[in-house]
């Protein structure tokens, strides 16, 4: 029997380390997809920009182009707000991961789900990769000058809880290069983690 890619999530708290990680993974030779980058073009089809203008105005699409800020602004205030927006971008992004898994041709496909967890994910992987990176965290968000962090956070298990769930944790306290060679150390486990048709 042909061995089955393996299938792995890979997640952590904002300003982990997550991205900076997918690209490691890539490097090593995984496939990647980042579910925000999935939402950031759902947010694009034409038929969802008007939706949100027909909801909130023209302003959140000016010329046409979702302002994510300001869009960002209006759901990490409001609940019930965020929630129908992602009635419309979830179908959307799980429609796309599960296309994307079933054209996998690399030995292991990597998916950044930011809420996994939190969005009861974690069985659809054959494991989950958490990165962690604790106090490290603040300075990197106060650099990238996240806004509506609090808002975000607020939805988010801990890193703790989200370690305590994790097939596999790497914490990110050095360089980039620290952080690919802890990657590379782990990627036989990762591809271990695949399976038989």
């Amino acid at each position: 029997m042909a061995p089955r890619p393996a299938f792995i999530g890979l997640t952590g708290a904002i300003g982990s380390g997550k991205t900076e990680a997918l690209r490691a993974l890539e490097r090593l030779g995984a496939a990647v997809l980042s579910t925000d980058e999935v939402a950031h073009q759902a947010l694009a089809a034409p038929e969802v920009v008007e939706q949100l203008t027909e909801r909130w105005g023209d302003d959140v699409a000016p010329g046409g182009a979702v302002d994510r800020e300001q869009v960002g602004e209006i759901v990490f205030t409001d609940r019930a707000e965020l929630r129908w927006l992602e009635s419309i971008t979830h179908p959307k992004v799980g429609e796309r991961v599960v296309k994307w898994r079933g054209q996998l041709v690399a030995e292991a496909g990597v998916v950044e789900v930011p809420l996994l967890f939190e969005a009861g994910m974690e069985e659809f992987f054959d494991g989950v990769l958490v990165i962690i990176a604790g106090d490290r965290r603040k300075a990197w968000l106060e650099a990238r000058g996240d806004a509506g962090v609090a808002g975000r956070s607020g939805r988010q298990l801990t890193e703790t809880e989200k370690a305590q769930r994790a097939t596999w944790v790497v914490e990110n306290d050095g360089t980039l290069g620290d952080l690919e060679a802890k990657l590379r150390y782990l990627w036989p486990a990762l591809l271990a983690a695949g399976g038989s048709e």
